[in-house]
Parts: structure tokens; C-alpha cells; sequence
């Protein structure tokens, strides 16, 4: 399984960064060991003070291919979900600074939270509000109608490089809002008004 990452594809969080807005996906991966176990906490590393939640909404790949078409990308998806994308800030601008990749920063163990799946067929997946709580506390806002890369264009991106396969997943992506953790927060995030996640952090 792979764990495809797309950065900067709301243009608001890529401003909250001081990033360009991309012509193109900006591509990142996490390790499969990245993915916390369901019903766990989720605990700071020792090697950042500064770790950031990213809520974003995650594809589950339903069948193989490559070179796929933006035409016909849908039906490489049947399922959905949100997830987390924690980044160990400090980690991450250190890493940028030198010019080096950011793996250490984002593919740590535990630093891809996962709901379960949803159908897809349930959802307009080109207007579906995403929320994450913190402390009761609404932090994150997103609509996928703001996405600069709809999941299709994603998809067909992806593939010329990658070939996807069964149970590949992609995080399509953070909207504004993004901001630290610290032990004993809460979190809670909804899919289209459903919730989906509540997670403690240590």
C-alpha cells in the first residue's frame, strides 16, 4: 500500500505557509507505518515541538492502472474518508532550508490518521465540507470545491508516475487553518456533518 500525499492544494493553506500556489500537484509519500493504529492516540515524537494537524480528505484507490485518463479517474475510487496529515513543523522548515526532502518531517510513524471508509456514491465529492475540532473548537473549514486540483485531475497526475494499485491511498490535501498540537488536545473531524474521528493527543 502506498500512502500518496498532495501538498498545497488549497490555495488559502499554501498562503498560510508563505508557499507559491503550484501548477502542478506537489507530490509527497508516507510509509505504510505512518498509518496510526485505529483507536490509538496519537503521541507527539521526541524530535519535534512543533507538530501541526492537517485534515484532509483521503481516496482509497478501488482498482490498478496507469496513465489514467482525468476522463475516466472517478472509477479508480469507490471510497472515502478523512484523515490527519501531521507534519512536524520545525522539522519540516529545517529540512526546506537545506533544500532536502521532507520525509523525516511527514511519514513518522503515526503521522497518518485514517476514519473508516465511506461510499463515495453517498458524497458530492466536488462540494463536501470537511471540519476538524480541536478542544470543541472548530480550527479547519474545508470545502473540496476549493481544492485547486479536483480528485480527478489528482489521479490522472499521480498515475503518470506512479502505478496505483488496490488499497493505494491519497490525502488530496489541507485547507487553511493548520496549527500545533499539544498534549491531552482532542480532536474531531466531520465529513460532510458526519463525524468520523475523535482522537486524543499525548
Amino acid at each position: 500500500m502506498k500512502i500518496i500525499c498532495i501538498g498545497r492544494n488549497y490555495a488559502e493553506h499554501a498562503k498560510e505557509l508563505g508557499n507559491e500556489i503550484p501548477e502542478n500537484p506537489v507530490i509527497f509519500m508516507k510509509p505504510d507505518t505512518a498509518v496510526l493504529k485505529k483507536g490509538s492516540d496519537f503521541y507527539i515524537p521526541e524530535f519535534s515541538s512543533d507538530v501541526h494537524y492537517e485534515l484532509e480528505v483521503v481516496l482509497k484507490i478501488s482498482k490498478g492502472g496507469k496513465y489514467i485518463q482525468e476522463a475516466h479517474a472517478a472509477s479508480y475510487f469507490d471510497e472515502i474518508a478523512v484523515g490527519i496529515d501531521f507534519t512536524a513543523r520545525d522539522l519540516q522548515s529545517e529540512l526546506k532550508s537545506k533544500g532536502l526532502p521532507w520525509e523525516l518531517a511527514k511519514g513518522f510513524d503515526g503521522s497518518a490518521v485514517i476514519s473508516d471508509f465511506c461510499k463515495k456514491k453517498d458524497f458530492d465529492l466536488h462540494n463536501l465540507s470537511f471540519t476538524l475540532l480541536k478542544n470543541k473548537t472548530e480550527v479547519q473549514n474545508g470545502n473540496t470545491s476549493l481544492m485547486l486540483f479536483s480528485p480527478e485531475k489528482i489521479i490522472a497526475f499521480v498515475s503518470q508516475y506512479f502505478t496505483l494499485k488496490v488499497g493505494d491511498l491519497i490525502f488530496t490535501g489541507t485547507p487553511k487553518g493548520v496549527g500545533r498540537v499539544v498534549e491531552n488536545d482532542i480532536l474531531e473531524a466531520f465529513l460532510g456533518g458526519n463525524k468520523m474521528l475523535d482522537l486524543r493527543i499525548q
